[in-house]
């Protein structure tokens, strides 16, 4: 199991008038610990883009505990259970408050794409192999 974590501080924009995180902005926070949980891995989504390869998402859900506000510290725990076999990837996430309760969880599922032909493809070689050590 691969697991990694990232931070984000929340901003005014994203806050309602209730002074709480707006919901559709986890969509955004996921993509921040996706995105920086890969890079952690000495790989990133922009040399996988630089392959030919794309991941768009196809699946997310969210269940949403506690509510954020503005300006509390965020930590987005991003986990992946199993080593990807095929074209899709899962990604289990955790979003804690500066106080360490859990506020939200989701799971968000992408596939590995040609970008050329838009066909199902595999993970990279490279990336499956910095992966690897932690499903052994």
């Amino acid at each position: 199991m691969y697991e990694s974590t990232t931070q984000v501080r929340v901003r005014y924009a994203e806050t309602d008038q209730m002074n709480i995180v707006y919901y559709g902005n986890y969509a955004q926070y996921f993509e921040v610990g996706r995105v920086e949980s890969i890079r952690q891995l000495g790989f990133t989504y922009k040399s996988m883009e630089e392959m030919g390869i794309i991941m768009p998402v196809v699946e997310l859900n969210c269940k949403y505990l506690r509510p954020a506000h503005y300006d509390d510290l965020l930590t987005i725990k991003t986990t992946i259970r199993e080593l990807p076999a095929a074209h899709r990837i899962e990604f289990y996430q955790e979003v804690f408050n500066d106080s360490e309760k859990l506020l939200t969880v989701g799971k968000v599922v992408l596939y590995f794409i040609d970008a050329a032909t838009k066909e199902k493809t595999v993970m990279p070689e490279e990336l499956r192999k910095k992966l690897e050590g932690f499903f052994s």
